[in-house]
């Protein structure tokens, strides 16, 4: 069975080479819609093989992950990727309250995968020696504190894959992906983590400012 829970940041997914630090932004869609496309159609075929199934009057599986792919891949013309993604799945008697469940989850896997990455900025910061034990400790008590304030800030999301399956006792399983714009990411997690800091009594703005950058930069050159 799938993970339940499963959240990735497509900041993070896309690892350009040196070739393709070679390479035209074109050249470089084309290579991962080939790949975006290979990578939907075995998903696909693994899923049915497990069951899942979409609603009717909705696309077929193998179309909507095509869609997510392509738009997990997907990068702007400076090279950076355009959306974050995320997944989730959950198990109701009924399909539209396991649908709501599972849309909310994946809100939260996402908010996640934005919290863990400035996390990790953070102490690779201290290591670098620019930021202070103490201005460090602060900003990721604040940090990962803010999921739910993450979570709270992003606005609407483009739900991208949605399928379910009936479990042997009756219940939906449902299993979607959704999609957010990778700017208003950031934007959602800047703003939360400053709600937090106002609430701490803390102002390390400017450093969070420095960590998200360093996050976006880091994006196009890994």
């Amino acid at each position: 069975m799938k993970k339940i829970l499963f959240a990735v940041m497509a900041l993070f997914l896309i690892g350009t080479t040196v070739t393709y630090a070679q390479k035209t932004t074109d050249e470089i869609r084309k290579e991962m819609n080939k790949k975006a496309s290979k990578d939907a159609r075995k998903e696909a075929k693994r899923l049915k093989k497990e069951g899942w199934e979409v609603a009717p009057g909705a696309l077929p599986i193998d179309k909507q992950l095509d869609r997510a792919y392509m738009m997990q891949y997907d990068i702007s013309d400076s090279g950076l990727p355009k959306y974050v993604m995320g997944e989730a799945m959950s198990v109701g008697e009924h399909y539209d309250a396991a649908k709501m469940q599972a849309l909310q989850l994946a809100k939260q896997n996402l908010a996640g995968g934005i919290q863990t990455e400035v996390s990790a900025l953070v102490e690779g910061l201290v290591s670098n020696k620019q930021l202070t034990a103490g201005e460090a400790a602060s900003l990721s008590e604040t940090t990962m504190s803010s999921k739910a304030l993450i979570t709270q800030n992003l606005g609407r999301i483009i739900t991208v894959a949605e399928m379910y399956r009936t479990a042997e006792n009756g219940n939906k399983e449902v299993l979607v992906r959704i999609a957010y714009n990778s700017e208003l990411a950031i934007e959602a997690a800047k703003n939360a983590i400053r709600q937090n800091m106002k609430a701490k009594g803390d102002d390390l703005s400017g450093k969070l400012d420095a960590i998200l950058e360093r996050m976006v930069r880091d994006s196009m050159s890994n």
